[in-house]
């Protein structure tokens, strides 16, 4: 039929057209970033690659070359037994490796052979990496952002998520960045995507929304965990509408104690978190804390870590970076209970909290 090739920015418009996207790079490659949806064939797994790149620089590029061909199709052979017997011939795949080369081009080859209508992206991941870099500086512009800030505790990813119950448009980065934004935001059994991996999730989440609908999110630090937001998005953010919400000091902890049940079940990983505040808040101190955790009396060292600790920094950070900040509109919460979070939700979509 003959291999077609497209563009990254066009391939950006025409994801759905696929019938499969297929990553032919390595698995480790596959797992640092991927274009949405995508599924790993590795042509060459990361151990053949591995070694197929050292026999080329150390030993003889031909001979390398050959050694790479014996195990690309005995690969390629391995991907089109186990997943392709069942496809027809309306099957159309796109295919791509990091820059449309050999990687690509051998797996689309056989395909094209078979006799499936395939199209290999031009320029490979580099090109869509670039492609989605542009449109982060873009998209987040086109949209009416509304800033959900306040203290540590006060529910704001909980209202995020009831605000999307009743069908509001949320971006939630925490979730996004597995990680709750704080020095004891790690969430257990859940790593963090890498920054590739994060602004791509990103970028996905940013075209699924309507610009002529407001889009609510966290007033986000710089960074969560250990990913950087976005840049620009970080602007629209900082630019936006405030809503701070405001809840008891007494109300923020029970919720923190429930938000963070596994921290209540594994004390021990809780004082491992303290000890990146040994810095901030002096060894004394920490210890004193870790003391009292082990000896089951958590609620304290809670109630301590936001009135010594967040709420300062908050308060700081919220002043300095967000534009509307004096202007924010308050929302009082009793507490984080279910109930009270879908009430305030349907309140914040009502006069005069509405657009």
């Amino acid at each position: 039929m003959g291999l077609k090739r497209i563009l990254a920015a066009d391939t950006l418009l025409r994801l759905t057209e696929f019938s499969a996207v297929i990553d032919a790079r390595s698995e480790s490659e596959f797992a640092e970033d991927r274009l949405p949806d995508a599924v790993n064939w590795p042509t060459l797994n990361d151990e053949e690659r591995h070694s197929v790149g050292t026999q080329y620089k150390q030993e003889s590029p031909f001979e390398a070359r050959k050694r790479g061909a014996v195990l690309a199709a005995r690969n390629i052979a391995r991907h089109v037994e186990a997943n392709l017997m069942p496809q027809g011939r309306d099957w159309k795949p796109l295919v791509y490796c990091w820059r449309g080369g050999q990687r690509s081009g051998s797996l689309a080859t056989v395909l094209d052979q078979i006799g499936f209508n395939v199209t290999v992206l031009e320029g490979g991941y580099r090109e869509f990496r670039r492609a989605v870099l542009v449109d982060l500086e873009t998209l987040p512009q086109q949209f009416d952002w509304r800033a959900v800030i306040g203290r540590t505790g006060s529910a704001k990813s909980r209202l995020l998520q009831a605000l999307q119950v009743q069908g509001e448009q949320v971006l939630d980065l925490e979730a996004i960045a597995c990680h709750k934004g704080s020095v004891l935001g790690p969430m257990p059994g859940q790593p963090q995507p890498t920054q590739k991996r994060f602004e791509t999730l990103v970028w996905e989440a940013l075209r699924a929304l309507d610009p002529a609908r407001p889009v609510y999110v966290e007033g986000e630090s710089r960074t969560i965990g250990r990913l950087r937001v976005p840049e620009r998005l970080l602007e629209c953010l900082r630019a936006a509408r405030c809503i701070q919400v405001e809840m008891p000091l007494a109300a923020r902890v029970d919720f923190l104690l429930v938000d963070y049940a596994y921290f209540v079940a594994d004390t021990e990983s809780f004082c491992e978190r303290l000890n990146a505040l040994r810095e901030l808040r002096g060894n004394a101190v920490v210890v004193r804390w870790q003391e009292q955790a082990r000896a089951g009396e958590l609620a304290p060292v809670v109630q301590e870590l936001l009135t010594e600790h967040y709420d300062p920094v908050y308060l700081r950070s919220m002043m300095r970076n967000f534009k509307h900040f004096d202007q924010a509109l308050t929302l009082n919460l009793p507490d984080g209970l279910p109930a009270t979070l879908q009430t305030a939700a349907l309140g914040l979509l009502t006069p005069p909290w509405s657009p």
